[in-house]
């Protein structure tokens, strides 16, 4: 007497054939996902041969730290950068005009180079039919102890203006006003 019928051992049989190719797809699918794992953890590996996932953070953790203090040593630097840029001439302009009433050409020129607090020199060229004469004057946040003339202080304001508008940092010119109209 057999313990299955035909029928029922087919059935068993479709049962069984279903279940393995379930476990099959089941085993090709992990096969995929631990493939893919593996080669994240290549990834994470890096240049490492062999290790284990507490060591490679550890060194990963190690050179971020390493990464934040060359930053922070950057960041020092940019710094003293600025403060020694602030002390450099980076603004510059130039007046020219007609010295004398009887020439033309506005070959005079007034030209003041200062640095971030107004401190500079102005440089004065007047041309006459005859002979030119050239001075300088030094200027201290804007202003200076010699007298100016109004076309230097105009040049002063042109330069401390030009820094404003950059953003910079500028001092207005010692007892003069900020000038009306733009350098020719």
């Amino acid at each position: 007497m057999p313990l299955l019928t035909p029928d029922a051992s087919a059935i068993v049989a479709v049962a069984a054939a279903g279940g393995a190719g379930l476990a099959l797809l089941g085993g090709v699918a992990a096969h995929l996902r631990v493939g893919r794992l593996r080669r994240a953890f290549r990834v994470l590996l890096g240049d490492a041969e062999h290790g284990d996932l507490v060591g490679i953070v550890g060194h990963h953790v190690r050179t971020v730290e390493g990464l934040a203090s060359q930053v922070e040593a950057s960041r020092r630097e940019v710094e003293v950068l600025t403060t020694d840029l602030a002390d450099a001439v980076r603004h510059v302009a130039v007046v020219r005009y007609d010295a004398f009433g009887d020439m033309g050409g506005r070959l005079s020129f007034s030209a003041a180079l200062l640095d971030d607090g107004g401190d500079g020199l102005v440089i004065s060229a007047i041309n006459g039919r005859t002979e030119t004469r050239s001075y300088a004057k030094g200027v201290k946040a804007g202003g200076s102890d010699l007298q100016l003339s109004p076309e230097e202080l105009q040049a002063i304001g042109y330069a401390v203006k030009a820094g404003r508008r950059s953003g910079r940092a500028g001092l207005a010119p010692a007892g003069s006003p900020a000038p009306a109209a733009e350098p020719g």
